[in-house]
């Protein structure tokens, strides 16, 4: 991919010091700049550099000073680190967006429609009656089932299994390995100890702008729809079980578990190897710090949640009746020490 400094400019709506018709093709760290390169500065540690550097463009800041002659052209913005931020965010939509076409060897059903400018990669397949829209590119490997309905701009890479009846939104993006729409944990005890399987019939749904990290698990439902609202943004290796709902622009670290029938507010922040049970809620703006476990609804907004200790579960709970109270306990301590 090649820009002229110009169109970066243009991107970044900054403003061109230098001649704007050069052409750059690669990112480079400042220190390490070439010919055709285009890097950026933001740290005045690194500004020794801007005047060493051979890259053919550096980005800064509208308030950036020389105190030497600059051999490279420059492209100020307001600000140098976001603007570079941005440049990485175009560089790498523009990647992933630029394949088209078809790879052989590879199936879809002639049920299946797939919109203008898409990609589909060697040894994917996909299944029966499914609706896919435009620009999507499917990666080498990956399986799409029945009934499967994707928006336009989503980007699902290799390996990924998109189980029959899911639901995907535009501009989502499904990381390497995932699964979406296996079945749900669900077994019935029976009076000989053994367990009967309980077919889960529904499926998953994922609105728009929505990032699901690599070898994460979202089960369908047992009836019913398992929801990932709009733009929540899932790390790699987290379960989400069936029937949970997940609301919008909520992200969720790796290894988490989710189980089933639990919903989760909107605007929530789960850390890693985070443990929610099933069947309660999470409130809206909740914060849960990592390795902690959730038995219980959180009802109230924005409050911060930490902590689990593993033991036996009787002492346990007769331990944490005491230790939510040890403030009280304290304070009563106190008044108790300054009676003569």
């Amino acid at each position: 991919m090649e820009f002229t400094i110009g169109q970066v400019a243009a991107i970044l709506q900054g403003k061109v010091e230098g001649d704007e018709t050069q052409k750059v093709y690669r990112l480079d760290k400042i220190q390490e700049g070439k010919e055709g390169g285009i890097s950026f500065l933001s740290n005045e540690k690194y500004q020794s550099y801007i005047y060493e550097t051979e890259a053919t463009a550096v980005i800064v800041s509208e308030n950036f000073t020389p105190t030497k002659e600059i051999k490279t052209n420059l492209i100020r913005v307001k600000d140098a680190y976001t603007g570079f931020t941005t440049l990485l965010e175009a560089y790498s939509q523009f990647s992933k967006m630029s394949l088209v076409g078809v790879q052989e060897p590879s199936y879809m059903e002639s049920s299946s429609e797939m919109g203008e400018n898409g990609f589909r990669g060697a040894f994917s397949h996909i299944g029966k009656h499914c609706k896919i829209g435009t620009e999507v590119k499917i990666h080498s490997q990956v399986f799409i089932g029945d009934n499967v309905v994707i928006g336009d701009n989503t980007i699902i890479h290799p390996g990924a299994k998109i189980c029959s009846g899911t639901v995907i939104g535009t501009n989502c993006e499904i990381h390497p390995g995932v699964v979406i729409g296996s079945d749900g944990f669900g077994f019935a005890p029976q009076p000989d100890g053994t367990y009967k399987p309980i077919p889960q019939i529904g499926n998953v749904i994922i609105e728009d702008h929505v990032s699901i990290g690599a070898n994460t698990t979202i089960d369908c439902a047992t009836m019913g729809s398992t929801i990932i609202k709009r733009g929540v943004k899932i790390d790699n290796l987290v379960q989400i079980a069936h029937n949970v709902v997940i609301g919008e622009d909520t992200v969720i670290a790796s290894q988490t578990g989710i189980s089933g029938s639990t919903e989760i507010g909107k605007n929530c922040i789960i850390a890693g190897q985070v443990g929610i049970s099933g069947h309660i809620k999470i409130a809206n703006k909740t914060t849960i710090g990592a390795k902690t476990g959730i038995s219980k609804t959180i009802k109230k907004e924005g409050e911060t949640i930490f902590g689990y200790i593993g033991m036996e579960v009787k002492n346990f709970l007769k331990s944490y009746s005491i230790f939510k109270n040890l403030d009280v306990l304290e304070n009563r301590l106190r008044e108790l020490e300054k009676k003569p």
